[in-house]
């Protein structure tokens, strides 16, 4: 991936702008009246992803009207630059819907098939975390980084759901973890990788994760000084699952993972 930094700099801005307008749109809805639909996976959705996917996808049209763009609510529209904008508009629906803040716009940008870039605004919290590859990561504007936390035992450690984990084949390895680390909480989806890219916690655990899930995330895990992979350690958006970690206690993670 060849770019340049000022001009990586300009997506960020706009991509940072549109995550701010499409988290305004979700916290209009937000603890108030809609209706909450089960997909066909059983996931929720809501007139909130929807209407800020579209949003998103508006306003990248308009302005990159070559780029190719993947949403978690309208698919994938094909363009003809190397570049992919990849959007998931209410990462946490469950939260979004129970009225829990923990949930989050999601915003990266592919350029040749590498995210280059990933915005997260958690509207409800008003934090907006951001990061471009080589340009360092950011919580509201000022610097963001891991933990220093070098051992298991001194770990917090997250997860979106741990039963999650079992249900997909990882009880044990999960099991392994939660006895090693200090603490456990599921404090989890997109609001879990924030928290170890900003040194809050330390690992986070995901079984189930897609593309969009993750496009954001990556950049701004491992611009924080982190690693984002997935369970067998790859370091990739496409795994089918991931785990957060300050980078530190990867190797501790992933040979704990192993044993199991």
């Amino acid at each position: 991936m060849k770019v340049d930094s000022s001009e990586l700099q300009e997506l960020l801005d706009f991509a940072v702008r549109l995550a701010r307008e499409a988290g305004e749109i979700t916290r209009g809805y937000f603890r108030g009246a809609f209706v909450a639909e089960r997909k066909r996976d059983g996931s929720f959705v809501t007139a909130a992803d929807r209407e800020a996917e579209s949003h998103l996808r508006r306003s990248i049209e308009a302005s990159f009207p070559d780029d190719s763009i993947l949403g978690e609510e309208e698919g994938e529209r094909e363009g003809a630059s190397n570049r992919r904008w990849i959007i998931d508009p209410v990462d946490g629906t469950y939260s979004f819907v129970r009225g829990v803040p923990l949930f989050g716009v999601l915003l990266g940008l592919e350029i040749e098939g590498e995210v280059a870039l990933g915005v997260a605004n958690l509207p409800a919290l008003n934090e907006m975390i951001h990061a471009a590859r080589g340009l360092g990561c950011f919580l509201n504007g000022e610097p963001a980084r891991v933990s220093a936390v070098r051992s298991l035992d001194e770990a917090l450690l997250l997860a979106t759901d741990f039963g999650t984990c079992q249900r997909y084949g990882f009880d044990a390895a999960a099991e392994r973890l939660q006895a090693r680390a200090a603490a456990r909480r599921t404090w989890g989806d997109c609001y879990g990788h924030v928290l170890v890219a900003t040194g809050r916690a330390d690992v986070m655990l995901d079984p189930v994760m897609n593309v969009w899930d993750c496009a954001a995330l990556l950049p701004i895990v491992e611009e924080a000084g982190g690693t984002f992979t997935d369970w067998d350690g790859r370091r990739t958006i496409r795994g089918g699952n991931a785990v957060s970690t300050n980078g530190a206690l990867f190797e501790s993670v992933m040979e704990t993972i192993r044993e199991a």
